[in-house]
């Protein structure tokens, strides 16, 4: 989402700037340049809004943070057809004018007026999103009781590091990740067709539980966790549905083949759904993190696509804003 907003306040910008030149030298004095000038302000506007809405629309249903490089079809379409709709009621209101410079005149200013208002706020909000706090909404049951269906939630984006645009590192770290952190993170695949918890998960932003950290062995055994040689017990955030542990894979692939199938996220193609209750052990490589699920039995997480690398790290889930019986911290 912030990089949308921020690239729709730099076009507003633009827009802004070259008003404010051409307005001063007379470019836009004549019928046809301000018409279309007016145009292409309307069609900026619509392709922004319908833009916006789609992803806000997906991001409630999938919880789609945006996070891939490119526009998604939907979003481009709605786009461009809201924004050919208004571009064509711009420039039917503009050319209807006749003669009247004035009139032209006067849309012109309320553009710019905009434009100016519209740079600003979104360029803002896109920064405050890119590297202070991000809302976002829980979709799905996998961190239940912890976190609900429909919650929504503030992530704080600083916590860790604020991250250099357009890199991996970060800077002005306040702490590190650590075991039982719950944190907002982009799915960790680069490869749009790979396939996991029934489908393409690519640049979707997920939402878990630390329950390990670079450095750390961890094994599941019987749906109980075993870190470092330490049998964790029952903790008290999780959650389980099903009175049936399973039984271990038969044919599990052998220790150092089991820890690069896991860190290649392809040992669910291999065992499938057996490595629920029974997982490991595997060490988990420096710099990644292992993500739960609290609702264990019906949580798509770290046993089956593999470790979270620090460079898919969003944030750390803050605080609940809504709904008003579940405000409160994290």
């Amino acid at each position: 989402m912030e990089a949308r907003l921020f690239w729709i306040g730099v076009a507003m910008f633009g827009y802004a700037w070259l008003t404010k030149r051409w307005t001063a030298s007379g470019k836009l004095d004549e019928k046809l340049p301000a018409s279309l000038w007016h145009a292409l302000f309307l069609g900026l506007a619509g392709f922004s809004v319908m833009l916006i809405a789609v992803l806000s629309v997906e991001s409630r249903l999938k919880f789609v943070g945006a996070s891939a490089g490119s526009l998604s079809l939907r979003e481009v379409g709605a786009g461009l057809a809201g924004g050919a709709l208004l571009a064509a009621f711009g420039l039917w209101r503009a050319w209807s004018t006749g003669s009247d410079a004035e009139k032209r005149r006067y849309f012109l200013n309320e553009d710019l007026e905009w434009a100016e208002t519209v740079y600003s706020a979104v360029i803002l909000a896109s920064l405050l999103m890119y590297f202070l706090v991000q809302a976002f909404k829980i979709p799905s049951g996998s961190m239940e009781s912890t976190l609900r269906i429909g919650d929504h939630l503030f992530v704080n984006k600083f916590v860790y590091g604020v991250r250099i645009p357009f890199t991996d590192k970060r800077v002005l770290r306040l702490k590190p990740v650590k075991a039982g952190d719950i944190i907002v993170f982009r799915f960790p695949t680069e490869d749009p067709e790979a396939q996991h918890c029934g489908g393409s998960q690519f640049g979707k932003d997920f939402i878990k539980r630390v329950v390990a950290v670079g450095g750390d062995t961890l094994e599941v055994r019987g749906g109980v966790l075993v870190r470092n040689g330490e049998v964790l017990g029952k903790e008290p955030f999780t959650q389980f549905l099903d009175s049936y542990r399973g039984d271990p894979p038969a044919l599990a692939p052998p220790p150092a083949l089991y820890q690069e199938l896991w860190q290649g996220g392809q040992l669910d193609l291999k065992l499938g759904d057996t490595m629920k209750d029974h997982f490991g052990p595997v060490k988990v490589p420096a710099g990644a993190y292992f993500m739960m699920g609290d609702n264990r039995d019906r949580s798509c997480d770290s046993r089956f696509w593999g470790p979270v690398a620090e460079k898919y790290v969003k944030g750390k889930a803050w605080v609940i804003y809504w709904p008003p019986n579940r405000m409160g911290a994290i």
